[in-house]
């Protein structure tokens, strides 16, 4: 960091999702004198507005409000229809959430002294900043600065976008009412995740995936759980399909065309074809940095772009890009941007969590990657409904997978489908963080009931032969 009293600030932070706002804080700790600008009118990013926050919003108030949490318990009323659920309920509970979280983030920038700027950020200079918003301009100048400005919604110039009957992922949380059908395009974590959600509430839903399956990258035994699931709730499957077109003409119901020749009829068609990051426009050829042709930031292992003073975190630099590790990534940026001693053990193992119905999580290899990497394993298995708890709960589905190398038993990778997996993961994720083997599970005193005794079950599944 150069020169730094000669600025308004020492560090500048570009977005306040979840590496902008840990970023800003952490220097603020240390004493820095740190400004946050945002573009919209309510700090929190894309994860509190359109992304994260709202769409798990509504998978709890979907949840909930079907009573399908319930159901497991109480397999006769499993077939009685709920009361009608509406978009109102649910947005009702998502801006609920939301206000809440932005309140939460407004105080944690209060408290610790970080300067929010509302406006667009656009780079004049090597150490300035214009930020523009309907208030007017202001100019801002730092020695640092991080760019922590998310993604947005890939949109296809070849579908006809309206924001109501042909909308992107981001709006879907948006929608004035609930349609009767749905076509989702894509076959990733945000297409399955609201396939998943809308099922429940008895939309027929169609997830049209150009790939040979859906979620490719997850253990194969999860998938062979998580679609019969969906299946039997009505989610019908189009692998490898291609899209031919999006109809949307005025007056009629939208229409999706594939190359087979077969054509669907829906009422709503959500695009989730990925997303895009939102570097490009923040004026960066003024410093020599070009983000990519998907307005992604390539940075080193430090963070650092091709500017050494410009740092970048979060999903505006590509995958894993997730809120999670969005937060781990902005804290590790400012360390290195401002000179701070990196925290202990950066974490190269990091869990992942798709929230569908059920949900999933996995932390390490798959079975894919070890046969690959000609590695020798061993993989256990446990059901839910081989513990009491599970049987209290009424998941029938739920299961958690071991794999140990087969020489030393080092567990290798985790992976659970089921209630509470998101959760349940963090226990494997600490035992692989520390080089743990399968004794560790055949020999510790799990609560009971509990999930938690599936491991136990699964590392004796797989080391018992």
């Amino acid at each position: 960091m150069q020169d730094s009293g000669h600025h308004d600030f020492d560090l500048v932070v570009i977005g306040s999702g979840p590496a902008g706002q840990h970023a800003a804080v952490l220097a603020a700790m240390h004493g820095r004198r740190v400004a946050i600008i945002e573009r919209q009118e309510l700090v929190g990013g894309v994860c509190v507005h359109t992304g994260t926050m709202p769409s798990k919003a509504l998978r709890e108030a979907v949840l909930g409000l079907t009573g399908w949490q319930l159901r497991g318990l109480f397999p006769a009323r499993r077939e009685q229809p709920a009361d009608p659920v509406t978009m109102s309920d649910l947005r009702a509970h998502i801006d609920h959430v939301i206000a809440r979280e932005i309140a939460a983030i407004e105080r944690r920038m209060s408290r610790h002294g970080v300067e929010v700027l509302f406006g667009h950020a656009r780079f004049i200079g090597t150490h300035a900043v214009e930020v523009e918003s309907h208030r007017g301009r202001r100019e801002a100048t730092s020695a640092a600065f991080l760019i922590a400005t998310g993604t947005t919604a890939r949109r296809p110039a070849w579908v006809p976008f309206d924001g109501c009957r042909v909308i992107d992922s981001d709006e879907v949380c948006s929608m004035c009412d609930l349609p009767r059908r749905m076509v989702i395009l894509g076959g990733g974590v945000i297409a399955l995740e609201y396939a998943s959600v809308f099922a429940l509430l008895g939309i027929e839903v169609h997830v049209v995936n150009r790939g040979a399956r859906v979620l490719g990258f997850i253990d194969h035994d999860l998938m062979e759980v998580l679609i019969p699931v969906l299946e039997k709730r009505g989610v019908v499957f189009h692998d490898g399909a291609g899209v031919k077109g999006v109809a949307a003409d005025s007056g009629r119901s939208p229409t999706v065309s594939l190359e087979s020749g077969e054509s669907i009829e829906t009422d709503v068609v959500i695009v989730a074809l990925g997303r895009r990051g939102t570097a490009g426009d923040l004026g960066l050829d003024a410093v020599g940095v070009t983000p990519n042709e998907d307005g992604v930031l390539s940075v080193d292992g430090s963070f650092r772009t091709s500017a050494p003073h410009i740092s970048a975190a979060g999903d505006v630099i590509g995958q894993p890009a997730t809120a999670s590790t969005a937060r781990n990534e902005g804290v590790r940026a400012a360390r290195h941007l401002l000179g701070l001693p990196a925290e202990s053990g950066e974490p190269d193992l990091l869990p992942y969590g798709i929230y569908t119905v059920p949900e999933m999580s996995y932390v390490g290899s798959t079975e894919r990657e070890l046969e690959s990497a000609g590695t020798p394993f061993r993989a256990g298995k446990a059901r839910y409904r081989e513990v009491a708890k599970g049987e209290i709960i009424g998941d029938e589905t739920g299961l958690v997978k071991l794999l140990f190398h087969r020489g030393t038993e080092r567990l290798l990778g985790v992976h659970i489908i089921g209630s509470a997996a998101t959760d349940l993961v963090q226990l494997g994720h600490a035992v692989m963080t520390f080089c743990g083997t399968a004794s560790y599970f055949r020999d510790a005193v799990f609560n009971y009931p509990s999930l938690s005794e599936c491991y136990r079950i699964a590392a004796l599944d797989a080391t018992s032969s």
